[in-house]
């Protein structure tokens, strides 16, 4: 069976700035879609903000495996009940999360890391090099041991988050700053990917090493076959042989 993603995208600076509109005529939700579409492996959707329950409803949410999250100016919309939702499937069903960029902000990853998760930056378009810190991870299978972005925003230490579980990859910035670009986390059942570059007015998702770092996350925080518990709470004596 195909890994089912959802690529969900605020959707609003590419319809409000023509500069993002030029990069990503579609959204940066279908730049990564289309990338992702190319695989036999996966089944893409998309869902955005302004629609309804912001895409990611009930059945949405429960037939998705990995949900891609990018979202920048509008953090605060996102509906609490639509964030519970996504929380609850990542710690009991294993859905994966992969979150991008900005979406360090976001209420799904600040739920999930427990932390303001807030970080230094400043957006001139710098040299970005991603450093492997991890070789042999399947994040980053097939990709070298460095690989340089022309043009990104700066993300600099110290990053508010929980210490990482496994730190893949990180960045050095023209201006001299550091960062923890590609970190994972397990929450419940589910595995967390946080991967730094896509500010939103460059065209970091059009980068083919880029993508294949999405990719790869995707796969691996794909739910892994397993069991499933039945229900929390108080058993009496006996109902392991009775289940025989």
């Amino acid at each position: 069976m195909p890994i089912r993603v959802t690529i969900w995208n605020e959707f609003r600076h590419e319809k409000k700035n023509p500069q993002v509109a030029e990069i990503y005529p579609d959204g940066i939700h279908n730049a990564i879609g289309n990338y992702l579409k190319k695989s036999k492996d996966f089944s893409v959707k998309t869902a955005t903000l302004d629609e309804e329950e912001h895409g990611l409803t009930e059945d949405v949410v429960a037939n998705t495996d990995v949900l891609v999250w990018w979202g920048h100016m509008a953090h605060a919309e996102a509906v609490d009940l639509v964030v519970e939702r996504c929380y609850q499937r990542i710690l009991k069903q294993g859905m994966g999360c992969l979150v991008l960029h900005s979406g360090h902000f976001s209420k799904i990853f600040k739920k999930l890391m427990g932390t303001t998760c807030d970080l230094k930056w400043r957006a001139d378009g710098e040299r970005e090099t991603l450093w492997v810190t991890r070789p042999g991870h399947p994040i980053i299978n097939n990709i070298d041991d460095h690989f340089v972005i022309d043009k990104e925003e700066m993300y600099g230490e110290y990053f508010d988050i929980p210490e990482p579980e496994e730190t893949i990859m990180i960045s050095s910035f023209a201006g001299g700053e550091v960062f923890r670009s590609l970190c994972t986390w397990r929450r419940g059942a589910g595995r967390i990917v946080y991967f730094r570059p896509g500010h939103e007015t460059f065209p970091t998702y059009h980068n083919p090493t880029v993508m294949k770092v999405i990719e790869n996350a995707v796969r691996w925080s794909a739910p892994t076959p397993g069991p499933t518990p039945h229900t929390y709470g108080h058993r009496p004596t006996g109902w392991v042989d009775a289940k025989k």
